[in-house]
């Protein structure tokens, strides 16, 4: 379109079902690349993608033509597929249903960057479940907490 400008930042967190920590570092970086294939195919842009055993984050710059739910339903569902073609878990692998999503300007990106890219030691002094209602928290988004983490029965 033309004389459409835009920059809209956007973080993504997602959980591993049930937050097992099934991802592992033998293959990490292989799924980690899929994913930022996989934004870069929509056409939005990868800035960093990164995560420990049972999530990861995305920093991308969000194409406006392009939905954040279909995004991330298309995300998740190649990456799962990439993740089980490959038998890269003992079991059927699958994401934890929906996701996070938090905006940020231009002056935040660095920080944004750094703290993505840091996530193996920031995960040695805090786990997952508290970063992610801290980030809910942070951005003043409403939730409940019994539907943040889908409970293994």
């Amino acid at each position: 379109m033309a004389n459409t400008y835009h920059q809209v930042y956007i973080q993504t967190v997602f959980a591993v079902k049930y937050r097992n920590a099934v991802i592992n570092e033998k293959w990490k970086p292989k799924l980690l690349a899929v994913i930022g294939n996989l934004i870069n195919e929509t056409g939005c842009k990868t800035i960093i993608v990164n995560g420990v055993e049972d999530h990861v984050h995305c920093l991308l710059a969000l194409k406006p033509t392009i939905s954040l739910s279909e995004l991330m339903k298309t995300i998740k569902a190649k990456s799962s597929k990439y993740i089980n073609d490959n038998q890269l878990t003992k079991s059927q692998f699958s994401w934890q249903e929906g996701y996070g999503a938090f905006s940020y300007s231009q002056s935040q990106m660095d920080s944004v960057y750094k703290y993505i890219q840091n996530q193996e030691e920031h995960h040695k002094k805090q786990s997952f479940t508290v970063e992610y209602l801290n980030f809910l928290n942070k951005f003043k988004v409403p939730y409940e907490e019994r539907y943040i983490f889908e409970e293994l029965m």
